[in-house]
């Protein structure tokens, strides 16, 4: 299966509890439906981006990445690659690469969907359509920063940065409601 193929099938039978949540679904579904260029970096008005919550084993810490573009701590994550099997395999993907962690386990459905501007690497103003997933490292995991990071961190989950973005906070608090965290 293709990412783009994947992506259709995930948010056409993915429904988030949050009404909210489901309208985004919706649109971004509707956007990848019409392009079939949507998982390309090279889709100029927007493209899907794949992104983990990477959570230590027991579920209280949350390993964050300070981004160098945008200068704030956020989740593990980027865009997808054509070998990427599906929308779960490229979020797995990036968070192994970008924690340096081996047997990342992913839960394959959604825990949100955000909508944010962005200049990637393209150096064009866009949107990342960013699925987001939730994902457990094994226990004793150590940490590897990649070149693509300033810096990792693991942070408690009742202590996110306090400029953490609206999309990490929805992302914690959508984990938290699954009971795959402890978030309050």
């Amino acid at each position: 299966m293709s990412p783009h193929a994947s992506v259709v099938e995930t948010l056409s039978t993915w429904r988030p509890i949050d009404p909210a949540q489901d309208s985004v679904r919706n649109a971004v579904l509707a956007f990848v439906l019409a392009r079939p260029d949507a998982c390309s970096r090279s889709c100029e008005p927007g493209h899907v981006t794949a992104s983990t919550l990477l959570l230590d084993h027991a579920g209280r810490h949350a390993l964050l990445t300070l981004h160098p573009r945008i200068g704030r701590w956020v989740q593990l994550g980027g865009h997808c690659e054509d070998t990427d099997l599906d929308i779960a395999s490229a979020a797995l993907r990036e968070a192994t690469e970008e924690s340096g962690i081996e047997g990342v386990v992913v839960d394959p459905v959604p825990a949100a969907i955000h909508v944010h501007a962005l200049t990637c690497s393209l150096g064009v103003a866009t949107r990342h359509l960013d699925v987001q997933f939730v994902a457990h490292a094994p226990a004793g995991s150590e940490i590897t920063r990649s070149d693509e990071s300033l810096d990792l961190r693991w942070w408690p989950l009742d202590g996110l940065p306090d400029d953490a973005d609206f999309g990490l906070r929805q992302l914690a608090a959508a984990a938290a409601a699954r009971g795959q965290t402890s978030v309050e």
